[in-house]
């Protein structure tokens, strides 16, 4: 087949939502529909295909990314089913970084929820085509028009509209296909996988009939034929319609809206019709640009064979049989088994020992992979997620991904002196294979401090430990991971002279520190005159800042948003070294530290509270005696939507206590929002200890 066919028949795509929307329930089906699996798997009976992690067999939730092919209609679809609890978050992060197009599926009743927010955010910043799915229409409650309504004011997206349901909640019976003008009947006796167009009930004609024009209209805005047309009355064509929304969609100025029932099978072949339809192929991403580091100039790759291999590691997962598979997106080449490719972050060579087209937990071994293929990689060592992967004559850098900072953490310790070394080796597979997990020893107790970005998410992690690496281990309780940062300029040196090993080792650095902007980090900033200080000793300078920001001079937290300058510094010929650079640079950052009025930063979260209007009350007067900060009231389907920012702290226990104060009837989201300066009462107890944290 030639190469550019092939490629127009490729789909990756990734399908995102809030908790318990029916993404894998939506999965399942479409896998059945394919012929990929003979037997439809339910996330409640924990046979889901992909949910094969004990955890998430236990807790019916979508814990890790899972990727799987499949095939409809001579298409090659990838499918990356992400979770959709926020303690995961990452998952869905990583996963959007390489796939070419979305189905975002929302739930009927709730609509658009927090999570389903974030994610559709995320999808935003890659600007990646969607589909929106409002599922469970067969649920008490579902509003179809509510959904779609909130698609519009919440995200701030275009909702196109290409089918309506006929009836909702216990009186969905199908959908109507504005395109075709058909009513879509689904044969329960084949669960779904036959359907039939029928006329439109009668009852439903002129609510079909402004549904399409109502579409018409929004299409008309970006297809100059559509427009003509529509103009001039005349006949416009199913074939004219999906050519302009596949544009619309693939410009991202609309997302097509299906609607449907997974769990009832009804409404999943019109989605894959859908992927194929409107979604992009890879011919139809533009071209990846990164920065070739000889050269330093940019350079794109155009999604081809014939171009040099280029490629994005965007996953690590622990595999028992391989050590780790190193998940990648190949945007140009082609890579064989066997052969080495290189490692643009860390320039050196990695050795390809075999590539696997994953179907969840199963393998397929390939001989190589081509442009536009999602495929796991075994045999690499050093390879972290996003590094790029290249060739030495044609080396280039893609921009990497940038993920959120833990917010809880425990201490944890072997239980005998045997588990110690499995212990360590287990944390490091965990933390190579998720980057908000982070694992620190604390300096003044030498206790082993695992971060993460909730409760759940550590949880998850020590179960893995106890079960999948066979760690006995002592846990400690969760706690808020603090940060700390500088609240005004400082200014101070840092110098150091010392014999190490015969040799003297001398460096002086003078070092000017301020506050950055909440969320931006470390911005560092060269402002010696040339030769002042050699060029090879100002990287050093830079790691030692960063190595004296893992530990503020409060309590020993990461410090965050500092402005860093370098102004100042003495060196010598023959006594100034790295080594030494870098521990006079943090020599400095700590001196001025101590001296730019540090402060104490704790994690605040969003919190949404779906309530009964009798228990509101009472659910507003404790968000209020949890420090919460009440931004909105808002009403949505008999029941009142409470959005709050609420300090971590605060917050443990809080399910258990809310679900005592209303006798169960209200759900709560949470999710983390930024960093910002504990409370001076708050910090004085924490000195004093007694502080409850």
């Amino acid at each position: 087949m030639p190469e550019n066919k092939k490629l127009e028949q490729i789909r990756n795509i990734g399908i995102m939502a809030h908790i318990d929307a029916g993404k894998t329930t939506t999965t399942e089906r479409i896998l059945y529909y394919t012929g990929k699996v003979h037997r439809m798997g339910e996330v409640d009976d924990g046979t889901a295909t992909m949910d094969w992690m004990e955890q998430e067999k236990e807790r019916g939730i979508t814990i890790t990314a899972a990727a799987i092919s499949c095939k409809w209609k001579k298409h090659q679809i990838n499918i990356i089913d992400t979770p959709g609890h926020v303690d995961f978050t990452v998952e869905v992060e990583r996963s959007l970084r390489v796939l070419d197009g979305a189905i975002a599926i929302f739930c009927a009743v709730g609509g658009v929820e927090p999570q389903s927010e974030t994610v559709w955010r995320q999808a935003d910043n890659y600007k990646i085509p969607r589909i929106s799915f409002i599922n469970k229409l067969d649920r008490i409650g579902a509003d179809f028009s509510n959904a779609v309504g909130m698609i519009k004011s919440r995200l701030g997206a275009l909702p196109l509209v290409t089918q309506i349901p006929v009836g909702e909640s216990n009186t969905f019976q199908g959908m109507i296909d504005l395109l075709k003008m058909k009513y879509l009947h689904f044969d329960a006796d084949t669960l779904g996988a036959t359907y039939e167009e029928r006329e439109i009930p009668s009852e439903y004609v002129e609510k079909a009939k402004a549904a399409r024009n109502e579409m018409l209209e929004i299409l008309s805005e970006y297809d100059d034929l559509i427009l003509e047309k529509y103009l001039d009355v005349k006949e416009i064509n199913e074939v004219e319609i999906k050519t302009a929304i596949r544009k619309a969609t693939l410009d991202v100025k609309v997302t097509p809206v299906l609607c449907g029932s997974s769990l009832k099978n009804k409404g999943v072949q019109p989605l894959l019709e859908s992927i194929i339809d409107y979604l992009p192929s890879p011919l139809d991403i533009p071209p990846i640009e990164g920065i070739n580091p000889k050269t330093e100039r940019i350079e794109k790759r155009k999604v081809s064979d014939e171009e040099p291999f280029c490629a994005l590691a965007f996953k690590i997962a622990a595999d028992k049989f391989v050590d780790k598979l190193i998940f990648i997106r190949a945007y140009s080449g082609v890579a064989k088994a066997g052969q080495s490719v290189y490692n643009t972050n860390t320039q050196r060579h990695e050795r390809i020992g075999r590539i696997l087209k994953m179907s969840s937990n199963k393998r397929e071994d390939l001989k190589e992979v081509h442009a536009g293929e999602i495929v796991a990689i075994a045999g690499f060592r050093e390879t972290q997620t996003g590094h790029t992967l290249s060739v030495n004559k044609h080396p280039i850098l893609l921009e990497s991904m940038t993920f959120p900072e833990p917010v809880v953490s425990i201490a944890i310790e072997p239980k005998t002196k045997a588990d110690e070394k499995r212990l360590n080796n287990s944390l490091k597979k965990l933390s190579d294979e998720d980057p908000t997990f982070v694992v620190r020893t604390d300096e003044e107790t030498g206790q082993t401090i695992i971060s993460g970005m909730g409760e759940l998410h550590l949880d998850i992690l020590v179960d893995r430990l106890t079960r999948e690496f066979r760690v006995k281990a002592n846990v400690g309780k969760p706690q808020v991971a603090y940060k700390e940062s500088i609240t005004k300029l400082s200014r101070e040196k840092g110098k150091f002279l010392k014999q190490i090993a015969g040799k003297n080792q001398f460096a002086e650095v003078v070092l000017e520190i301020e506050p950055n902007d909440p969320g931006k980090g470390l911005a560092f900033k060269n402002l010696t005159t040339p030769g002042m200080i050699p060029g090879q000793f100002v990287q050093p300078i830079k790691d030692g800042i960063k190595e004296a920001m893992l530990g503020g001079v409060l309590f020993g937290y990461p410090v965050i948003d500092v402005i860093a300058k370098l102004v100042g510094g003495i060196f010598d010929n023959e006594d100034s070294t790295e080594l030494a650079f870098k521990i006079a640079a943090s020599m400095a950052f700590r001196n001025a530290a101590e001296k730019a009025a540090p402060m104490l930063m704790e994690p605040i979260m969003s919190v949404e509270v779906t309530v009964p209007e009798d228990y509101l009350g009472d659910v507003v007067n404790f968000l209020n005696s949890k420090r919460a900060k009440i931004n909105n009231i808002s009403a949505r389907n008999n029941l009142q939507i409470v959005s709050s920012s609420v300090p971590l702290s605060e917050m443990f226990g809080y399910t258990t206590q809310l679900r005592s104060l209303t006798q169960g009837r209200a759900t709560h989201s949470m999710q983390f929002l930024h960093y910002e300066q504990l409370p001076e009462e708050k910090t004085a107890q924490m000195f004093s200890g007694n502080y409850t944290y």
